[in-house]
């Protein structure tokens, strides 16, 4: 768990602001929803390899 103290004076949007980049630089929100469900490792790599063979034709094909 996330804990951000508020300082004095400190409005708290700013706070929230700050919790918002915290929580994003720990990638807690992600690995919350890669552990909802269990997947196979030979789904994560045949998920990975369809990704990465998708993003490759896409650039290959901006020129």
């Amino acid at each position: 768990m996330l804990i951000i103290d508020v300082r004095s004076g400190e409005s708290i949007d700013k706070a929230l602001k700050r919790y918002k980049r915290k929580s994003i630089n720990t990638r807690v929100i992600r690995e919350v929803r890669n552990r909802r469900e269990f997947t196979k490792p030979s789904v994560k790599r045949r998920k990975e390899t369809l990704k990465a063979i998708y993003k490759e034709d896409k650039f290959r094909n901006v020129d």
